[in-house]
């Protein structure tokens, strides 16, 4: 009888090991939900769906730390304000800080689609300064159509090496000319 115990525990160990290495194959066939390609992960829909599940308090907030460089920040105020897990909550900050958003405001059922550019300067009840410099040289601008947000997302696009469209939205939103809001974001660029 212990003649066949010792080749019987042999043949079990080899079932074991044949069984794990099948189970691992197999594995490795089966493509990870976590690891799928995602389509449009920096998308402007993405942003447009992450911006939308923020209110205007939240929004400001998060936009506010994204234009400070304070990426991880602005991760965890996106995961504690939607209750997105953590990969979620980096792609969408991702994505807005790529695709930056206008705050829109719920729409009521039964309203018409207001069709409207949204981000047409609007005139605030003081004047912002944002100043740029490096080295010796040093600009300003100084409007009444620019904000903390505004400015943020005009930051963010100089940062993403969109320098035109940073000029573009800079001008939008002050009396400076082209030629001198080129000026101001090759200042901002990094």
């Amino acid at each position: 009888m212990e003649a066949l115990l010792v080749p019987a525990l042999i043949l079990v160990l080899v079932g074991v090991c044949v069984a794990l290495a099948a189970r691992a194959i197999g594995r490795r066939r089966q493509p990870r939900q976590e690891e799928a390609p995602q389509p449009g992960r920096n998308s402007a829909e993405l942003a447009r769906a992450a911006a939308a599940r923020l209110d205007q308090e939240q929004h400001r907030r998060l936009y506010a730390l994204i234009a400070q460089g304070q990426a991880m920040a602005a991760i965890k105020l996106y995961l504690e304000v939607t209750g997105e897990g953590l990969r979620a909550s980096r792609d969408a900050v991702g994505a807005l800080a790529a695709h930056p958003q206008p705050f829109r405001p719920p729409e009521a059922p039964g309203q018409p689609v207001d069709d409207e550019d949204d981000d047409a300067p609007q005139r605030f009840p003081y004047r912002y300064r944002a100043i740029a410099s490096r080295g010796d040289v040093t600009r300003e601008v100084s409007s009444n159509m620019l904000n903390d947000e505004i400015y943020g997302r005009i930051r963010t696009l100089a940062r993403n090496g969109d320098s035109e469209a940073a000029a573009t939205a800079l001008t939008r939103h002050s009396d400076i000319s082209l030629k001198q809001a080129r000026e101001f974001i090759a200042l901002l660029e990094d």
